[in-house]
């Protein structure tokens, strides 16, 4: 059983955000994956909800006339994967979200959701990072634009304030045109399974498809937040892929992370981790942006 005192069902955004400003104890609701199990669990006894599933502006992804894709926050999973603007522009983004849970769970959590949970363990955080993804957020004071980068604060904290609502994620071109990439997520079972490590990789090649021009290197569960790697990023540019490069870079991504022991895995093994699957995942983007690796 569920401890709800009531759920509103929103008609809009702005019905939404109104909904928020009536009630300052009420908590946004979209596919409820998380929210949900918090309740269950007793942390959100009692919750008054406001709920934006499903609503059509929140939902779907487009490509703007400049080439930005544009994901609405409350776009299941599933339907990440399944577009074919993401199949067609952002392949490794439809790899990484179709790691979260088990098929229920990406038919019903949103991307919206997943990030604004907070958690360094989210699946779309580390890509998002490495596409500078930005998010928009609409209070009922106006709009402001967040860079993914600047989203996530804390364990379970982001920028996001409780009368805002994430409605949309914006990847700019500059940021996926040219590039390969891939996503590797470590966990003991191969589904419904909360990531001991995430690895995200962005590789853009020279003409020579050996040399990179460009890397962009991020983690879940390597520190408190989702974090980008900037020391790795640079040591890689200019240099042509070889394992010694490779694991440069991976010891590189290990001084800048700082990952804690948890029942999942020790501090020492999600070190490992952390130069393993850097170069796996970097040698896999480099391979989808055609490199001879």
């Amino acid at each position: 059983m569920f401890d709800i005192k009531r759920v509103y069902r929103a008609a809009s955004v702005a019905d939404a955000l109104r909904a928020l400003q009536d009630d300052p104890d009420s908590i946004l609701i979209a596919g409820g994956t998380d929210v949900l199990i918090r309740v269950r669990e007793g942390k959100m006894a009692g919750a008054s909800l406001v709920s934006i599933h499903e609503l059509p502006e929140l939902t779907g992804v487009h490509r703007a006339a400049d080439g930005t894709i544009v994901i609405g926050s409350c776009t299941p999973f599933a339907a990440i994967t399944a577009n074919e603007i993401i199949q067609t522009h952002i392949p490794a983004l439809g790899i990484a979200v179709d790691q979260v849970g088990g098929p229920q769970t990406r038919e019903t959590g949103t991307i919206g959701g997943n990030l604004c949970n907070g958690a360094t363990s989210a699946d779309s955080a580390p890509m998002m990072l490495a596409l500078n993804a930005e998010l928009v957020l609409q209070s009922a004071q106006g709009t402001r634009i967040v860079p993914s980068t600047e989203f996530h604060t804390a364990p379970g904290h982001t920028v996001r304030r409780r009368d805002e609502i994430l409605t949309e994620i914006r990847i700019r071109p500059e940021n996926y045109q040219g590039f390969g990439g891939h996503y590797t997520k470590y966990g003991k079972r191969a589904a419904m399974e909360i990531a001991t490590l995430g690895c995200a990789a962005l590789v853009k090649l020279a003409e020579n498809k050996k040399t990179i021009s460009q890397l962009r290197l991020a983690y879940g569960v390597a520190a408190p937040t989702p974090i980008r790697c900037p020391e790795a990023e640079a040591i890689a540019a200019g240099h042509i892929l070889d394992d010694a490069l490779l694991d440069e870079i991976a010891q590189a991504a290990a001084r800048h992370a700082a990952p804690r022991s948890s029942w999942r895995a020790s501090r020492e093994f999600r070190l490992q981790l952390i130069e393993e699957l850097a170069r796996r995942t970097i040698r896999a983007a480099a391979e989808q942006a055609g490199g001879v690796c």
